[in-house]
């Protein structure tokens, strides 16, 4: 038996109620946009919105929260922080940035959409920076004083980008790489 989602439990909960987005919004604090990204998928709510939905609706929170097992979130969390942060290796192993996280992504990927979604999206911004990065060691015979800043520059950003997605995809399920060309694309 395929186990339904928090999204699809929400919306079965508020239609049954016969609210609209608007109406639900109305009933508890939150806002109108956060329930769309929640009925979407878009997002993982925290347990304290969970908790004001069900409340608005007039019902437990087990009737929105999907998990039969509890032990389940907490393993998507050391995943989701597997996924994100094994592209550091790369720091250390020449292209462990692209391998370690495509090697997960392929061994997770059918196990759960979401880490699915967020493997090809670190499998694709690891595999842009490199070409970025390769590039701008070509430049150097180019623009050989301008290439110390462009190459500074895609490593910081790179840095700075990976870890700003490990926090938000442990906290809030989510995760964003800019500049990002998409060679693996979604089935």
């Amino acid at each position: 038996m395929r186990q339904t989602t928090l999204s699809e439990n929400l919306i079965y909960q508020r239609k049954l109620k016969g609210y609209t987005q608007e109406d639900l919004s109305e009933k508890t604090t939150v806002g109108i946009r956060t329930i769309q990204r929640i009925e979407k998928g878009e997002t993982q709510p925290h347990l304290q919105t969970v908790k004001l939905l069900a409340v608005g609706l007039d019902i437990e929170v087990n009737d929105l929260l999907p998990i039969d097992n509890p032990n389940e979130e907490n393993i998507q969390r050391k995943w989701m922080l597997l996924l994100h942060g094994i592209p550091f290796l790369g720091l250390i192993i020449p292209f462990g940035n692209i391998l370690f996280p495509l090697f997960l992504w392929i061994h997770k990927a059918e196990d759960n959409k979401i880490y699915n979604d967020h493997g090809r999206a670190i499998v694709n911004f690891q595999i842009s920076m490199t070409l970025y990065l390769i590039i701008s060691f070509i430049s150097f015979f180019i623009l050989p004083g301008f290439n110390f800043f462009l190459t500074g520059g895609i490593v910081l950003f790179t840095i700075f980008t990976m870890l700003r997605n490990l926090s938000t995809a442990l906290n809030r399920g989510t995760c964003y790489y800019p500049l990002s060309i998409s060679f693996l694309k979604a089935r």
